[in-house]
């Protein structure tokens, strides 16, 4: 089978990964020598699929389902490995096999195609919400995973270098002095989702829903909040009363989580303007319009 990689991660790795063509160049004959060492069935590639992986579902030779997954070093791999590992299986979808092979994870088969999105607005965020409280556990006592303060303190440097002089100056103001805030004392020391969000939620047999694609990360679960906050970010913006919702958004999830909303808030106003200062970055201007603009709301 030819491992063609989806166009959206063709797209994605053009914009953040400065060895994303070697590692593209690379991909095929690497799947194809994970497929072969493991014995799978291969079914497809999962098409979108996701920014930084190749997802492909795949079988053993019993005919259990599968999926594996490879992903360059810079978006760590490993530490998604050993965050799943971690957890279990209690929330997040199961990991089948140790460590094997650099940026290759094999994992348990959920329904990659019904995520909380397919569900009403307030049914998905109260179901990704249940399944982010069970992911927020006490590290793994030794080890390495990045914090918050080390993740956001390089997002912070890239901020100031790209926004300086440009009319988002002001947010990337207000969204550093939000962050020297939130680190000066944080209320809790947790193993984090790290890039949690309504998509990142898929339906399982196991669970009727678990947690997929780690970027793991240790700190205070009002950080994990923040990508949820602004999900369907467009149609927020399309919305007159966007404003009002998202504040709303802010509080319901706070309060359904026990998390204090200004905590909450001022890791949205942070993640929301890292995001749209990084979409200006790699040129893509209009989503880095409407992140800005969500990010004034708060």
């Amino acid at each position: 089978m030819a491992f063609e990689p989806p166009p959206r991660l063709v797209r994605a790795l053009g914009e953040t990964a400065p060895d994303g063509e070697e590692w593209l160049a690379a991909l095929p004959e690497a799947a194809r020598q994970a497929v072969a060492l493991r014995e799978l069935t291969v079914e497809r590639v999962q098409v979108p699929g996701g920014r930084s992986s190749l997802v492909v579902l795949v079988r053993y030779a019993d005919g259990t389902p599968a999926v594996l997954k490879l992903a360059p070093p810079r978006f760590r791999p490993e530490a998604e490995r050993a965050a799943l590992a971690h957890w279990g299986g209690l929330g997040a979808v199961q990991l089948k096999e140790g460590p094997a092979g650099e940026g290759v994870l094999v994992l348990e088969r959920l329904h990659p195609d019904v995520s909380v999105r397919s569900l009403p607005e307030a049914k998905a965020l109260l179901e990704a919400a249940g399944t982010l409280r069970r992911l927020w556990v006490e590290p793994p006592a030794g080890g390495s995973f990045e914090t918050v303060a080390e993740r956001t303190g390089r997002q912070a440097e890239a901020m100031r270098n790209t926004a300086g002089g440009s009319a988002a100056g002001a947010l990337v103001e207000a969204a550093l002095a939000a962050r020297a805030e939130l680190l000066a004392a944080p209320p809790e020391h947790r193993l984090l989702h790290g890039t949690f969000r309504q998509s990142k939620v898929l339906a399982g047999e196991r669970m009727p829903w678990l947690a997929v694609g780690p970027d793991p990360v240790v700190g205070e679960c009002a950080f994990d909040l923040a990508r949820l906050v602004r999900d369907r970010v467009e149609d927020l913006i399309a919305s007159s009363s966007g404003a009002s919702i998202t504040r709303r958004r802010v509080r319901k999830l706070a309060d359904s989580l026990d998390l204090d909303q200004e905590r909450v808030r001022g890791w949205t106003l942070f993640r929301a303007v890292e995001s749209g200062v990084r979409a200006l970055r790699v040129g893509r201007p209009r989503d880095a319009e409407l992140l800005l603009e969500f990010a004034g709301w708060l």
